[in-house]
């Protein structure tokens, strides 16, 4: 199912203006925006989608509604993980049930700043609990902690942990690459990443600025393909400094004030996320050239 997902989109959760509820005729008409423009694949519940401020009820409506929005054109990946093993066991659980959730996304325990043998314990648990595959989602930034890369590679052995989603130096992906299984999905979650993962035999990239340049990834995909390396380059190098700069201010507050102004209302961002203001989305519409 993930054969022809190159360019998957960690999409963002619309609210409405208060930011008290989230907006599903918004996720709608975004998702199918989305995939005429070069998605072919999401991860929902993400780090860009706010995760940390909905409640388990709000997620799991999320999940129930976005897999009737998508209806199986492509694959869906949900965040599960938390910095408690028994309580992501027990959501897993839950989100496992929801037909049209194809993968489950567990991050690395943050705040508790575990070693390597307590990651791998908590993958290996959470693993064995799921009724889904499992996706790593090795984000030391926000986690506060690295999963080595070989700790990734003893994981991926586990016949329940499908993938990962990787956050750290490029050297690390290559070796996650090079000393995997061809059927073990390997993305880079760094946009400024995407032709580079690629180049690397990575199956492509979970991105926020497909929200936004989706047809400029998925064009530069194709003359990657084609074998227009030197076509590929120049879009990633186009791209790069626009990606950069909806990272400018804390995630996702700069990619939904693009969306809005772009007429996808999807509301402002939770506490402790605060929407741009006045001069600060002045300084990020000229960074991006709108």
């Amino acid at each position: 199912m993930f054969e022809n997902a190159e360019l998957m989109t960690a999409i963002i959760t619309p609210f409405n203006d208060e930011a008290t509820e989230i907006d599903f005729d918004a996720l709608e008409k975004l998702t199918n925006h989305l995939l005429e423009h070069g998605s072919q694949g999401f991860v929902i519940g993400g780090t860009t989608g706010e995760t940390p401020t909905l409640t388990e009820v709000e997620k799991l409506s999320l999940y129930e509604k976005f897999t009737e929005i998508v209806a199986g054109r492509v694959p869906i990946i949900a965040g599960v993980g938390s910095n408690n093993t028994q309580g992501t066991i027990d959501f897993v659980k839950k989100v496992g049930q929801i037909k049209g959730i194809d993968m489950a996304l567990v991050v690395v325990p943050y705040y508790n700043k575990p070693n390597q043998r307590g990651m791998k314990a908590h993958f290996e648990a959470v693993a064995k609990a799921s009724s889904i595959p499992v996706m790593i989602y090795n984000i030391p930034g926000r986690t506060g902690v690295l999963m080595d890369k070989e700790t990734v590679v003893e994981l991926s052995k586990n016949p329940n942990i499908h993938g990962i989603k990787q956050c750290n130096s490029l050297d690390d992906l290559e070796y996650i690459v090079e000393h995997t299984a061809d059927d073990f999905l390997v993305y880079s979650g760094e946009d400024g990443q995407a032709l580079y993962a690629r180049v690397l035999g990575a199956n492509g990239v979970i991105s926020v600025a497909a929200h936004v340049y989706g047809d400029e990834m998925s064009s530069m995909y194709q003359k990657l393909a084609s074998g227009d390396v030197a076509g590929a380059g120049a879009l990633q190098r186009e791209l790069t400094p626009k990606m950069s700069a909806l990272f400018m201010y804390p995630s996702p507050s700069p990619v939904k004030a693009v969306l809005n102004a772009k007429g996808y209302h999807v509301g402002g961002c939770r506490l402790p996320i605060l929407s741009l203001n006045d001069s600060e989305q002045k300084n990020l519409f000229d960074k991006l050239g709108l």
